[in-house]
């Protein structure tokens, strides 16, 4: 593709609380970014699923306030093991689409179960299934978008399971985040190579990481083996125009989360903008 007069502008957004735990200053931080918008996972250190009718109104009144959009509800829905009964995740969504309401935004990132040490994913597979249809069947009675991210060791952390995930649950309700550090820390080393053009079709978001594939390390994008820069490329290419969220990890990661700080956030950011004006491309 040539680059022609008009610039291919993507939406720049982040993951808060990897800033602070104050909205306050993960707003402010993202702000001098560049962004309005912001990846919701927790405020005052409490996860979205916990957020009871008092935050959450006081989320959405800061938010409005300084004129930021949440561009999606960063839930942990999925991230449980898949012997857990079904219902109760479908009700802890039910609790994450009232946030996601509240915000104003359709999209609720979710997770396709862990499963206990030494259980193979291909024993998970048909549980698996049937929880992800029954919070599909709930996200499109609710009008809301369900976006998988291929996290380390649940069900969908391969490209072919994620793709299989998404043609068998069959849902308008189920697309994909992009996540490459992730791919590459479960031993996907050219993640590029090996799913974007599977997975593209079913791709609406993207999250933007890197990983160093022999120590597992996250770093900023593009200084790892994830093949970030090529990733961003074919969706120049394939005139993308979604959310780009930045989700550093470049402090902690675990379970739940990762955390960065406002300085490394800063450097992930710089990192990522390097990339893109490097193929053409802007944020706004």
């Amino acid at each position: 593709m040539t680059i022609g007069t008009d610039t291919v502008t993507w939406t720049l957004s982040g993951f808060g609380d990897e800033i602070d735990t104050d909205p306050r200053v993960q707003i402010a931080v993202l702000k001098a970014l560049g962004s309005q918008h912001i990846e919701v996972r927790s405020a005052w250190g409490t996860n979205v699923v916990d957020l009871d009718d008092d935050q959450l109104g006081a989320l959405s009144t800061l938010l409005a306030s300084e004129g930021m959009r949440a561009s999606a509800v960063a839930s942990p829905i999925g991230k449980v093991d898949v012997s857990l009964d079904a219902d109760l995740e479908v009700a802890r969504l039910r609790r994450i689409i009232r946030v996601a309401h509240a915000l104003d935004t359709p999209n609720i990132r979710i997770f396709s179960f862990f499963r206990a040490e030494g259980v193979r994913a291909d024993d998970i597979r048909d549980d698996v299934m049937t929880r992800m249809r029954l919070l599909a069947d709930e996200a499109e009675r609710e009008g809301v978008v369900l976006l998988h991210e291929n996290e380390k060791d649940i069900y969908g952390d391969t490209p072919e399971r994620v793709l299989d995930l998404v043609e068998s649950v069959g849902s308008s309700a189920l697309r994909l985040a992009w996540d490459s550090a992730n791919f590459v820390q479960v031993g996907v080393t050219h993640p590029h190579d090996a799913g974007y053009s599977m997975l593209r079709p079913y791709l609406d978001y993207l999250q933007i990481k890197d990983a160093d594939a022999t120590s597992g390390s996250v770093v900023p994008a593009g200084q790892g083996d994830g093949q970030v820069l090529a990733t961003l490329t074919a969706l120049r290419d394939d005139g993308y125009t979604g959310f780009a969220s930045l989700e550093p990890h470049l402090d902690e990661a675990h379970t739940l989360g990762g955390f960065s700080g406002p300085a490394a956030f800063g450097q992930a950011a710089r990192a990522f903008d390097g990339l893109l004006r490097s193929i053409g491309v802007s944020t706004k």
